[in-house]
């Protein structure tokens, strides 16, 4: 089994290393935990078998990453995301630039639910602002990745949210409200520490370039905010997440055709391929999304399900769970979700493997201890989530730092990425997480 584990190791690494997508190190994770099952006695039938159960399972969260992908695209084309960019770069003042930096960041992120679209936006827009205004890049880059962060984790859009819901079988929304409580303290400290990096590093200047490119391409009327109106309204009165993402994708293909005037042909293709601005300078901060950019993100969950179900099938993750039982019997159910899943993301490198791994690594250690669904939700949520932004070789900051153009002393000033953490280890006995039943049942509906 060791070797397995060796091997699969192995390849992650060479796939890093060298560029090449994840998938390649999973399909062969893949065939060597089959491989394994054959040779401790267990028929390929049932191999199959244990395989599909969980991977079908990830199938109810794959249509969520594949709207994910269509809306993101459709809000660039419709001018929504240059409405937020243009009156939230107006609204900066040069004394509060950081500040200003991390809310605008948070906004956008808890509308678009995505870390790197986010980054690849006002992200780009910000650093190079921070850049030529002479702020710290780093200060800037913590400001811009902890609003990031902000909606990767609680937003309904974010795909590791609905992730998240869907291994533990909660409820989306109910695990948003749960977060945004246990998130409110953090996010005010970090506010309230950008305020004062803030007034260490002003801004000298504003370059209005950009607000200039986004009012002559894009018709910014209020009424560009129905997408993302529709997105967090719509579950309020309890509609699904999907059919809340398929009716904000539908206002924002209409306000693509009809108000910013882009042919209903090319917003159709926006929407599976991405969107490209045709004003070039425009293109490096708007360009994205699109059906096909998220079909990587579902194939890494489709098959980590798989591999997963064959491990938990041919119980090879026994000496592993172990070892989760007795770190959580020794210091908390939380600090141990927090190391657990700290070793998964420097290991894997990846938030979507971490949570299908966290799930199965601790779900059994929660249950014994009469935590709830929601309980576990919330520590995968406030531990890894986050925690992955602060592990120098994962993608979850290699990424966005790569994207800014900023290295690894960015990393002290991603203040919520540990202020989240921190403040939840101390204070969750207070929201009673595990008092709040499961609600397993309504796990498909909701998604």
């Amino acid at each position: 089994m060791l070797s397995c584990f060796l091997l699969f190791l192995a390849g992650v690494v060479f796939c890093l290393s060298t560029g090449h997508t994840l998938l390649w190190a999973l399909t062969l994770g893949l065939g060597l935990f089959f491989a394994l099952g054959l040779r401790r006695g267990f028929s390929p039938r049932a191999l199959f078998s244990m395989a599909w159960q969980k991977g079908r399972e990830s199938l109810i969260v794959v249509p969520v990453f594949l709207l994910i992908g269509v809306v993101t695209a459709l809000w660039r084309a419709s001018g929504t995301i240059s409405f937020f960019l243009y009156y939230g770069l107006q609204g900066i003042s040069p004394a509060f630039f950081v500040l200003m930096a991390f809310l605008l960041s948070a906004l956008l992120s808890f509308a678009l639910g995505t870390s790197f679209g986010v980054v690849g936006t006002a992200g780009l827009v910000l650093i190079t602002l921070g850049r030529s205004g002479g702020v710290d890049l780093a200060v800037t880059a913590g400001a811009i990745l902890s609003g990031a962060y902000f909606g990767d984790r609680c937003s309904p859009m974010s795909s590791c949210a609905s992730l998240v819901a869907a291994c533990t079988g909660t409820e989306l929304y109910a695990n948003v409200r749960e977060m945004l409580k246990t998130g409110a303290l953090p996010t005010a400290l970090t506010a309230a520490v950008f305020a004062v990096l803030s007034v260490l590093n002003p801004i000298t200047s504003v370059d209005a370039a950009v607000l200039r490119a986004l009012s002559e391409n894009f018709s910014l009327h209020p009424i560009v905010l129905l997408p993302a109106v529709a997105m967090l309204a719509l579950p309020l009165l309890k509609v699904p997440v999907k059919r809340a993402m398929a009716v904000s994708a539908a206002a924002a293909f209409l306000l693509a055709v009809f108000l910013q005037g882009l042919p209903a042909r090319h917003a159709a293709l926006a929407a599976i391929f991405g969107y490209v601005p045709a004003q070039g300078a425009l293109r490096a901060i708007l360009s994205g999304g699109g059906l096909v950019s998220m079909l990587l993100s579902a194939a890494v969950v489709f098959l980590t399900s798989l591999y997963a179900g064959i491990l938990e099938g041919i119980d090879a993750l026994g000496p592993a769970k172990a070892w989760t039982e007795r770190l959580a019997a020794r210091l908390g159910l939380f600090p141990a979700m927090c190391i657990v899943s700290a070793v998964l993301v420097a290991v894997f490198c990846n938030q979507s493997v971490m949570v299908l791994m966290d799930e199965q690594l601790l779900a059994d250690a929660y249950r014994r201890r009469g935590a709830s669904q929601m309980e576990l939700a919330m520590d995968i949520a406030n531990s890894g989530v986050l925690l992955a932004g602060l592990i120098p070789w994962s993608i979850a900051i290699t990424v966005p730092l790569r994207t800014l153009d900023v290295g690894l002393e960015a990393m002290p000033y991603c203040v919520l990425l540990y202020a989240i953490p921190i403040c939840y280890l101390f204070t969750k006995r207070y929201f009673r997480a595990g008092q709040n039943p499961p609600v397993s049942t309504e796990r498909e509906e909701s998604l």
